[in-house]
């Protein structure tokens, strides 16, 4: 079964082997990060949050219970769905096309975890950094958490296998064409599934481009978690706040 074109990310996030695959990503990584951005935006517990492309939700649910009013966006029906049973008052999970404003303004968006240059179609980039603009209030921040694609590159790890829940996953991963690739072999109940991740390897060049094409502000960059300084070459992380 061959999942792999120019929409592969509705395919792919949209099963539960995407979330078998990265089941063990790290919680309280996120939620120390969680913790350093709201202090560093200076957002008060009463504000309001759009988690942009937010998965399962699991920034989402740590945001709310920091005290903050959070909705939860993602193209993913299944994974909306699964975020939903944590859903209350002020905590809401919707589907949305991240290239297309939210019908409300937030204080703040956030789009983490490298949820950011999917597309084909290089105007999408550009159409959802203005979707993002478009989302804030006044005063509003905005954060994009995008991998280090050069530090990403040059610590590439060309073939691996990882076994999870009984189910062998053969990565390969390579560069083409601009983009970073991870082709995902498996076997289960007898089918053969292969899917391929792909990401564009945009630099902080090509995101201040973007920002000049909208009219934005970029008012900080920082290279990790803990908001030290970006490296190019040491930093794993391309955490951009803007405005």
């Amino acid at each position: 079964m061959l999942k792999d074109s120019t929409m592969w990310y509705a395919s792919w996030f949209d099963t539960p082997y995407y979330h078998t695959l990265y089941k063990d990503r790290g919680h309280e990584e996120a939620q120390t990060f969680m913790n350093n951005l709201t202090n560093y935006l200076n957002l008060e517990p009463s504000e309001t949050i759009l988690d942009l492309a937010c998965g399962k939700g699991r920034h989402s649910i740590y945001l709310n219970q920091l005290g903050y009013t959070v909705t939860g966006v993602d193209l993913s029906a299944n994974s909306i769905e699964y975020a939903s049973q944590f859903a209350n008052e002020t905590l809401q999970f919707h589907v949305h096309d991240m290239c297309k404003p939210y019908p409300k303004q937030f204080d703040a968006v956030f789009n983490l975890f490298t949820s950011f240059g999917y597309f084909d179609n290089e105007e999408d980039n550009l159409n959802t950094i203005r979707a993002i603009q478009a989302n804030l209030t006044e005063k509003g921040l905005a954060v994009i958490d995008f991998m280090n694609a050069a530090h990403v590159i040059a610590h590439l790890v060309p073939e691996e296998t990882k076994e999870i829940d009984g189910i062998t996953f053969y990565l390969k991963r390579y560069v083409q064409d601009g983009y970073i690739h991870k082709e995902i072999k498996f076997t289960d109940q007898g089918n053969d599934f292969l899917f391929t991740e792909k990401v564009k390897a945009l630099q902080l060049d090509d995101f201040k481009n973007y920002f000049q094409q909208a009219g934005i502000d970029l008012l900080e960059v920082f290279g990790n978690y803990q908001l030290d300084s970006f490296n190019t070459q040491t930093s794993p992380r391309l955490i951009l706040i803007f405005r």
